[in-house]
């Protein structure tokens, strides 16, 4: 399946905010910043990779139900889906 912006848009807006987090972690290390303090900044940066990863699983699936009913073939299978979705957990 072809990643275009349309397709994932929110998770596209959360992988930017992700880059700017951990663009924050590497300053604070780089910087000897509080150690509780970056790894709770690398904490929120890992949850929202997840979290993107969660979202563009879920427009895959929107986007393979919209191809069945119009009744053209997915891109993906539901087992392929799956596969990506249990890779993220």
């Amino acid at each position: 399946m072809e990643m275009t912006p349309a397709l994932v848009g929110d998770a596209l807006v959360r992988l930017r905010r992700a880059q700017g987090q951990l663009a924050g972690v590497v300053r604070a290390i780089e910087g000897g910043g509080d150690c509780a303090e970056v790894l709770t900044q690398l904490a929120a940066v890992s949850r929202a990779l997840d979290r993107a990863g969660f979202k563009i699983v879920a427009s895959g699936m929107r986007h393979c139900q919209a191809a069945r009913e119009r009744g053209e073939q997915p891109p993906m299978t539901e087992a392929e889906l799956e596969k990506l979705f249990l890779s993220l957990a």
